[in-house]
């Protein structure tokens, strides 16, 4: 059988969700220091889970006897204001479930890494509708008010 769609795809995901997650644990750091300890934290755990997935990936790939390669050198910027961070991850989340979606055809001739991507979609449409949901929520009670309930 020939895994190598499978292989490229848990790579490309692993390298990405790697990158992402370290962000969102800076990120949470950050926000943290800055006294805004609940969502500092919800980007802290994000991290954590996210590194789930791509321990899952990693396995998938050394079952399949491929070793994965560790490419990560993109810079990337934390960002100082809440609000501005929630878009500006949004922004990553949607393209993100949006390549996902794309992929998910290329994997059909592997249902264990089908159904393994399928799960992590869901994960990441969740993700996507909470930030989405707190974007609205402040639009609706103000940033202000908003950012104390992050306290």
């Amino acid at each position: 059988m020939d895994f190598t769609n499978t292989l490229q795809v848990s790579q490309l995901i692993v390298n990405n969700l790697t990158e992402g997650a370290f962000v969102h644990k800076m990120q949470g750091q950050l926000l943290k220091s800055q006294g805004f300890e609940k969502l500092g934290q919800k980007y802290i755990d994000h991290y954590t889970e996210e590194m789930e997935w791509v321990e899952k990936y990693t396995d998938r790939m050394l079952d399949l006897g491929c070793v994965p390669q560790v490419k990560l050198n993109k810079e990337c910027k934390l960002i100082e204001d809440a609000k501005a961070y929630i878009e500006e991850d949004l922004r990553i989340q949607r393209e993100g479930v949006e390549s996902l979606y794309k992929m998910m055809p290329t994997l059909s001739c592997d249902p264990t890494t089908y159904d393994l991507t399928k799960a992590y979609l869901a994960d990441e449409e969740e993700d996507l509708y909470w930030s989405e949901e707190q974007l609205d929520l402040i639009e609706k009670i103000g940033y202000q008010n908003w950012l104390l309930k992050q306290m």
